[in-house]
């Protein structure tokens, strides 16, 4: 149920729980990893594991912890498991949040660079 505040409508309960499980799930570096090379494209499990040079079976842990949390969703094809962001949502919170932190680091951020340099050859 969700409660007004002034004109201001808050989340639910239930709501403000999943969010909160979200980012619990994000609270780890390998599965925000997992996630960001998920992105842009739905891949195998084994081309994960080789991406980010982890066991396999700690990349199955995590990918079976972020398909609990609904951030993944797997796809069986033969004996392969491919796997994608849940939805545009997710998508967006994890690019969010890198290019968050990208900002809280010195210089030019990687998301901008290429905007940058067009600039640069604007001029």
């Amino acid at each position: 149920m969700r409660a007004r505040v002034g004109e201001e409508l808050l989340p639910g309960d239930e709501q403000v729980d999943l969010a909160v499980e979200v980012f619990r799930m994000l609270a780890d570096p390998t599965r925000v990893r997992i996630l960001w090379v998920l992105l842009d494209t739905e891949r195998a499990v084994n081309a994960i594991v080789e991406i980010l040079g982890k066991p396999q079976s700690a990349v199955s842990q995590h990918l079976a912890k972020l398909r609990l949390a609904r951030l993944v969703l797997p796809r069986k094809e033969g004996s392969q498991v491919f796997y994608r962001v849940a939805n545009d949502h997710v998508r967006q919170l994890v690019a969010d949040a890198v290019h968050h932190a990208e900002h809280a680091g010195p210089g030019v951020p990687a998301h901008h660079r290429g905007a940058a340099v067009d600039l640069k050859e604007a001029r």
